[in-house]
């Protein structure tokens, strides 16, 4: 079992799972945060509006889900950052 990065609260796997749920197939081992340092925000992602995550502290939500962001990187070659408005022309 891993330390959370942000609060260094040992993972609860099965509580985070539960919660990462909507994030497609993305897993615990997809992320090194615990459940109580993550949310979740449903229908936020701009290309496939699936639910994104949001580190608690942050005050944005990005507009991309971790699936998006990878399918973009992989078929542009470039990061597209966790914001549409990071994307440059």
């Amino acid at each position: 079992m891993q330390p959370c990065q942000n609060c260094q609260a040992v993972i609860d796997e099965y509580l985070l799972d539960k919660q990462l749920e909507p994030l497609r197939e993305l897993t615990v081992d997809d992320f090194n945060l615990c459940v109580d340092c993550t949310t979740i925000a449903a229908d936020a992602c701009v290309e496939c509006d699936g639910a994104v995550y949001v580190p608690r502290g942050e005050t944005e939500t990005p507009d991309y889900c971790p699936a998006c962001r990878a399918d973009l990187l992989k078929q542009t070659g470039r990061d597209p950052g966790w914001t549409a408005d990071a994307v440059s022309t």
